[in-house]
């Protein structure tokens, strides 16, 4: 257990913690109010901006371990799900696209945890990727964007969509046929 307790793993650790007080700001006085809307879109892109380094940290310190490697998407799912089921609630994205992603997610997650016996999944280019136009898909929905941007929003949540659907096919792809 020991070997599983590095800054890499207790970065991860906190960005689980973090997303309760994320959710907070995005919900207060109804989620509407500029400067709420501004702190969740802050607390929610500290959270995405760790993933980054405690990653970048495991790896350049030789610090990746089992624990961290499973623990890491769950931490970007429990982040990315509260934001996307908190700004439907909000009526602010619409429920089809949260269902479409969380189904993926909660997949995935699902078929790693079915196969951790043969190792940890690794989170692939195009994972990442889609991680990445997640994070900051939901960041425009978060941020009191003026509504001339909303078509270029929408726009980019939609290849979100595609990136997701199509990396979940690749991880099934991948467990399926070996």
């Amino acid at each position: 257990m020991k070997k599983n307790f590095n800054l890499p793993n207790f970065l991860t650790v906190l960005r689980i913690v973090a997303v309760p007080f994320c959710a907070y700001a995005l919900f207060k006085n109804g989620g509407n109010e500029r400067h709420w809307q501004i702190i969740a879109w802050c607390g929610f892109f500290t959270v995405g901006l760790t993933d980054f380094f405690d990653g970048r940290i495991a790896r350049s310190r030789k610090q990746i371990t089992s624990f961290g490697a499973f623990l890491d998407p769950v931490a970007d799912k429990i982040a990315i799900g509260t934001a996307m089921i908190g700004l439907s609630m909000l009526h602010k994205l619409w429920w089809a696209v949260t269902i479409i992603i969380l189904a993926r997610e909660i997949s995935v997650t699902l078929l790693r945890l079915v196969v951790i016996k043969d190792g940890v999944i690794p989170a692939s280019k195009g994972g990442k990727l889609k991680t990445l136009f997640q994070g900051f898909g939901i960041g425009f929905y978060i941020l009191p964007l003026p509504s001339y941007l909303h078509i270029p929003r929408d726009l980019f949540m939609a290849v979100t969509v595609l990136l997701t659907i199509t990396t979940g096919y690749d991880y099934f792809k991948k467990v399926l046929t070996k």
